[in-house]
């Protein structure tokens, strides 16, 4: 019988919750957690399941990668299963990112399942196969038949077909297909365009992503008597990182008084970001947050007033929906404030 190993979090390894989230990687014999209900269907046995933290996987990436890879050194595997991940974007990014790391080392179908929401569908999907899946745990057996269907296919060397056709996200993919009814392109064609024009729903052959176009905001009137304020997604926070905003996949931002201070202090500020090496940023959270230049030129009058405030969040794996919500947050407290102007900063 064919052999399979499975990935999950610390959550659904059954180690713990939140508390639980730095948990180093560990591999276990036979099915754990989510594993039973892969096993029920499965046309492999799944020998092991790999166990680790998400928040170990975000903030030691090159590391737990290593660990996991030594770890599957010498075991049989005819495919490797992770998740699924629903929306939980540190977990879709750790299912990714292992996903990926397998399948170029060891050469084995990969197959994972994520919500359309979960940063990771849109980092991974052109590696592997991410089946489009539900956005919370209740979810859990609808997402796993349908990665079970696909990893079966894929083990019978049966014929995958079209992403709409399996239910697993685009991988801007193309190939040549013949249909079964042969109607010709200009068939096709003519027929598309008839819906379009009598308002009626048609599929297109040729789907072009849609990117939200932001317009450039107008130029300030007069800088000298701007109010601007500082918002950053390097993850400079105070050192207890009072706020909890996660290193990766940020689903949180804080708001941090600096009235009366020249600069930020090491020691009192650093970066929560899993995204870069923190030595700098921790030495001098200037380097990220630059409330010392910025200090310096509202005393040399360069601009009017620096807000009270600074923001910060991290960006690395975060949705687009949840950046959008978090900059609606913050923006209330921009405009209390007449704030003419923000400078965004990032790594």
């Amino acid at each position: 019988m064919k052999k399979a190993i499975l990935y999950v979090n610390q959550f659904f390894g059954q180690i713990g919750g939140e508390d639980k989230a730095d948990f180093a990687p560990e591999i276990r014999e036979g099915k754990v957690g989510p594993a039973l209900e892969f096993a029920k269907k499965l046309d492999a046995e799944i020998t092991h399941t790999v166990i680790c933290g998400d928040n170990y996987m975000g903030s030691n990436t090159e590391e737990a990668v290593k660990t996991i890879l030594g770890m599957l050194e010498g075991k049989e595997i005819d495919i490797f299963l992770a998740g699924p991940a629903f929306q939980a974007g540190r977990y879709g990014v750790a299912c990714g990112t292992i996903c990926k790391a397998v399948k170029e080392k060891y050469n084995v179908p990969v197959v994972t399942s994520m919500n359309i929401e979960n940063p990771g569908v849109e980092m991974f999907k052109k590696n592997m196969y991410i089946m489009q899946g539900g956005n919370i745990a209740s979810k859990m057996r609808k997402d796993v038949a349908a990665m079970v269907k696909l990893a079966n296919k894929i083990l019978n060397d049966e014929e995958i077909q079209s992403a709409s056709e399996e239910g697993y996200f685009a991988r801007g993919i193309r190939r040549q297909m013949w249909l079964n009814e042969g109607t010709p392109a200009s068939e096709r064609m003519i027929d598309m365009l008839l819906k379009k024009l009598n308002g009626e729903k048609f599929q297109t052959e040729l789907p072009i992503p849609k990117m939200e176009r932001v317009p450039i905001a107008p130029a300030l009137k007069d800088l000298k008597k701007a109010k601007i304020a500082l918002v950053n997604t390097g993850g400079i926070v105070p050192v207890d990182n009072p706020d909890r905003i996660q290193s990766a996949s940020a689903t949180r931002w804080g708001r941090y008084n600096i009235e009366g201070m020249d600069a930020l202090k090491a020691g009192e500020y650093k970066t929560i970001h899993a995204g870069f090496d923190p030595a700098a940023a921790d030495a001098d959270p200037n380097v990220i947050t630059p409330i010392d230049a910025l200090k310096v030129m509202e005393k040399e009058g360069v601009f009017g007033k620096l807000h009270p405030y600074f923001y910060t969040t991290v960006g690395t794996g975060t949705t687009q929906a949840e950046a959008m919500r978090m900059a609606n947050e913050i923006l209330p407290y921009l405009q209390e404030d007449n704030v003419d102007a923000v400078i965004l900063v990032s790594t």
